[in-house]
């Protein structure tokens, strides 16, 4: 049986400011159009994402990858999830300071090791082992960060959950279905902008940052890392699914979820089962771009 493909993807919920309005929209383009691309060459929906996922790391837009906020030291610390909704396997990253592509490294994590999360010099020294490129710490930094990381270092009253609702980028993800019917999807990120050396949010754990099963749908999710762990709420909204609800229904019922019992600030995007997309957040805004009825790239910012 052969199943109509499904992408969609995500480039953070956070108040985009309208002059960054058009370069969000457009790296959610080229991201999705290079998943899509694959997919309708008949890739599997794990080949989609990881090519998705690694334009929007390369993308100083976003806080993946390239770009990404700087902790409280001055460093750059990535974390990324991938999982394989026929499987339930999944593998991840957290606080990797030499890796300009971690959404690859966490699927080799899946792939080569009978682990599914490696942190720190252990998964740089898993990468290398594995011959995968390893970077500069300060190969991953551009200016803006630096200089928004002397803004809020000095900033005594800063916390991190202040990111979600001001200027500062945010996650990426994606999700996909090929026409196997299998259902994947990942998130990458650099984390809230001055974490706490060695912080680790949701993106990296499984159910938190994405959860991928077959049987429900896949999600990717983004905000703030501390409330949507409460939540487990990529977990929670393929659960909704599982209870009937398609994908727009589910991620809507979990930002409420999100609201309600932790005051939380994010956003979703979802594949369900059947195919079909659904996105939703809390946040003033969230880039994402989605493949159409008529095999369109549709990408916009949500508000």
């Amino acid at each position: 049986m052969v199943f109509q493909p499904a992408l969609v993807v995500h480039g953070g919920a956070w108040d985009i400011p309208d002059d960054q309005v058009n370069a969000h929209i457009n790296g959610c383009r080229r991201a999705a159009e290079i998943g899509w691309g694959l997919l309708r060459e008949g890739a599997t929906a794990m080949e989609a994402i990881e090519a998705a996922i690694r334009v929007m790391e390369d993308d100083p837009t976003y806080d993946a990858g390239y770009g990404a906020h700087l902790n409280a030291a001055a460093q750059v610390e990535l974390d990324a999830l991938i999982m394989d909704g026929a499987t339930l396997n999944a593998g991840a990253v957290a606080a990797v300071q030499r890796i300009r592509n971690p959404i690859s490294l966490a699927r080799l994590v899946m792939e080569k090791s009978e682990h599914v999360l490696l942190v720190a010099q252990g998964a740089e020294q898993f990468a290398r082992k594995h011959r995968v490129p390893t970077c500069q710490p300060s190969d991953l930094l551009v200016g803006r960060e630096l200089e928004r990381w002397h803004e809020l270092h000095g900033n005594p009253n800063w916390r991190t959950v202040q990111a979600f609702g001001a200027i500062y980028h945010d996650t990426v993800g994606a999700v996909a279905r090929d026409e196997a019917g299998n259902i994947a999807a990942g998130t990458s990120t650099g984390g809230t902008p001055h974490k706490l050396p060695g912080r680790v949010g949701d993106s990296p754990l499984i159910g938190c940052g994405a959860y991928a099963d077959n049987l429900t749908g896949g999600v990717s999710a983004t905000g703030h890392g501390e409330a949507l762990m409460k939540v487990v709420i990529s977990k929670t909204t393929c659960d909704f699914v599982g209870r009937g609800q398609s994908a727009q229904e589910a991620a809507e019922a979990a930002i409420r979820l999100l609201a309600e019992r932790v005051n939380g600030l994010g956003g979703v995007i979802a594949v369900d089962a059947q195919g079909r997309i659904g996105a939703a957040h809390n946040t003033p805004r969230m880039a994402h771009a989605y493949i159409g009825a008529e095999g369109e790239i549709v990408a916009r910012i949500k508000c």
